[in-house]
């Protein structure tokens, strides 16, 4: 169903729609089809140059080396390209901390592959046992390493708010896409793993002498955002509410707390920022200020057009987008974020 949408028209009175499915129409809740629609621009985008089953090109994959920030503070890179089979999914970054009892990593990468590397990269430096996964959200590229974790001994920390969907059928939809577009780095044997621990209020903790502070800070980018906070280090992995030198992948964010998540953020105390995307920052308050900045004006920018009930195609093509254009992925998220920012803000001003 998901690639035979091919029109609809909307119902006010029933806050529904009429869609066209092979030929046919039916009735489908607004909020469905927002969902779908949102999913299958997501697939397609995911997929992008990539054919079910095709072999990965091992030469594209991306090195994974270990970092430091500081002396016990490390993080990896991934690529800022969309996910596929040629990059085993390596779009996201992950970090961990060594503490002289255990090990605390930050987010389990894209698959179990590329979990083993960041696994390996930690025995490079510490043969001390893993502790704790913190997972900053339930992304696809920020998840799908999380089994490896778990298997070798680790209790997964998370917003309580992401059981909801990691059971949903977005997220079975999602794996089982990825199934294909992401073969043979995801298949049957890639699972979905909750987390042991599940908050909605700030989590503090100590281990080996390092405080950590777990920060709720959704609904942002998703409903289960946290954000890591070292105040012993100045160190903060932001998840993905920080995209540095690229841009956002916004989804179905909330947009208007993600800008207010980033304005409480800028109070801390910080002086490295590790992003879920993009290369880390030590100037932690213009990179922050870009991602509020871009998401402001496509709030700015298409809740003008939704308010005007000006169509879609003609607001993204008379909008200046010339501040965001040079920076990498442009071409492949800004529409799509555009669209759904469009539909956010629709929606809002009714």
């Amino acid at each position: 169903m998901l690639g035979e949408i091919r029109d609809s028209a909307f119902d006010a009175n029933q806050n529904s729609l009429l869609v066209a499915v092979r030929g046919s129409l039916i009735r489908m809740p607004y909020y469905r089809f927002i969902s779908l629609t949102i999913l299958s621009w997501f697939i397609c985008l995911y997929a992008i140059g990539q054919s079910p089953n095709t072999s990965p090109l091992p030469n594209k994959v991306p090195l994974m080396l270990a970092k430091a920030v500081s002396q016990d503070v490390f993080y990896v890179q991934g690529a800022s390209e969309m996910g596929s089979s040629a990059n085993q999914n390596f779009i996201s970054n992950a970090g961990f901390v060594v503490t002289s009892e255990g090990v605390v990593v930050v987010d389990a990468l894209g698959s179990p592959e590329l979990a083993r590397k960041l696994l390996q990269e930690i025995r490079k430096i510490t043969k001390k046992p893993i502790h704790t996964v913190v997972l900053t959200h339930y992304h696809a590229d920020h998840i799908y390493g999380l089994q490896v974790f778990k298997e070798a001994g680790a209790r997964i920390v998370a917003h309580a708010a992401a059981r909801e969907y990691l059971f949903s059928d977005t997220a079975k939809l999602r794996l089982e896409a990825s199934h294909q577009e992401l073969w043979p780095w995801i298949d049957e044997k890639t699972r979905r793993v909750s987390a042991d621990i599940g908050i909605s209020d700030p989590l503090t903790f100590k281990l080996g002498g390092t405080e950590f502070v777990i920060q709720p800070v959704g609904p942002s980018h998703t409903a289960e955002d946290v954000v890591v906070y070292l105040p012993q280090k100045k160190i903060l992995f932001a998840g993905d509410l920080v995209f540095r030198n690229r841009i956002p992948f916004v989804g179905q964010a909330d947009s208007k707390h993600w800008i207010e998540a980033l304005q409480n953020l800028l109070l801390f105390d910080t002086q490295w920022v590790i992003p879920g995307h993009g290369p880390i920052s030590n100037d932690p308050k213009a990179d922050m200020t870009l991602t509020r900045d871009y998401l402001l004006y496509l709030r700015e920018t298409m809740g003008r057009a939704a308010e005007d009930m000006e169509p879609f195609e003609n607001a993204y093509a008379k909008t200046d987008w010339s501040k965001f254009e040079k920076f990498p992925l442009f071409k492949s998220a800004n529409r799509m974020n555009a669209y759904n920012t469009y539909l956010l803000m629709e929606q809002q001003s009714k």
